[in-house]
């Protein structure tokens, strides 16, 4: 494991033992969306604001990736679907280890919704991921997400929990999930997954509601974030970056925060 244990400190701070990651696999699912249409451009702004990490799929690598700027770690995505396909939550594998090996990436991602119609084959599709990175000593995150018919609300906490922990036992090293709400019930969720979970944000929202979701999510245990618009989408991505980072890394508060991003 030690290949594995050498990756993952390119995208986690040795020091904290937490991250900051931006995802940018976007482009597959929504397509040229508002603050990625130059990759080069989008990753050297959250990377100058401190990212450890960005996500995307094989063509950030190709197109926008350790171009110039400040390194930041890579997490090749592997799993895909469109927003207009006949089942968005549908993710299909799109790569693989082999090839984000060759890529340079620190790590790969798959995309999971505990729910779904296609649950079944997504775990099975998980767990041979998750297999293949032990052999190759590349660090897993699965994006885990309650969703689908029986899902009444996403961020239900019995849901959340039992998502996280599906992810842990097929052999994820990282866990992306939806906040709960509230730091007592997502301390829930972090006590129940035997990995380090990072909270997703979800969908764009003013500067104060989303970095108060970090600091909760942060009281509640969490390893990190992992947030895409609210950082790519920022007028000031860097200087989000950066508040998010003092939260995450610092332990600072929403108000000390919000002083970073005061122009």
């Amino acid at each position: 494991m030690r290949g594995k244990g050498i990756r993952l400190e390119r995208i986690m701070n040795r020091n904290t033992k937490k991250t900051v990651i931006v995802p940018m696999d976007h482009g597959v699912s929504n397509g040229p969306i508002d603050g990625l249409i130059d990759l080069g451009q989008a990753v050297n702004l959250v990377a100058e604001g401190g990212a450890n990490a960005v996500i995307g799929h094989m063509g950030l690598a190709l197109y926008g990736h350790r171009q110039s700027g400040r390194d930041v770690g890579l997490i090749l995505h592997l799993s895909a679907s469109t927003a207009i396909g006949p089942d968005p939550n549908d993710k299909v594998l799109v790569n693989s280890v082999t090839n984000a090996l060759k890529m340079g990436a620190d790590a790969v991602s798959m995309h999971i919704n505990i729910g779904a119609d296609s649950e079944a084959r997504m775990l099975s599709d998980l767990g041979t991921i998750a297999v293949e990175c032990m052999e190759w000593g590349m660090p897993l995150l699965a994006m885990m997400y309650p969703r689908g018919k029986k899902i009444k609300i996403e961020n239900d906490v019995d849901q959340v929990k039992l998502a996280a922990r599906v992810a842990a036992e097929l052999g994820a090293d990282i866990v992306k999930t939806v906040y709960t709400g509230d730091p007592d019930s997502f301390r829930e969720v972090t006590r129940g997954c035997p990995v380090p979970v990072v909270v997703a944000g979800g969908s764009k929202t003013d500067d104060r509601t989303t970095l108060e979701l970090i600091e909760g999510a942060m009281a509640g245990g969490a390893a990190g974030i992992s947030i895409g618009r609210n950082a790519f989408q920022h007028r000031m991505p860097d200087r989000f970056v950066r508040a998010a980072a003092c939260i995450v890394h610092e332990g600072k508060t929403v108000d000390d925060a919000m002083k970073l991003l005061k122009v």
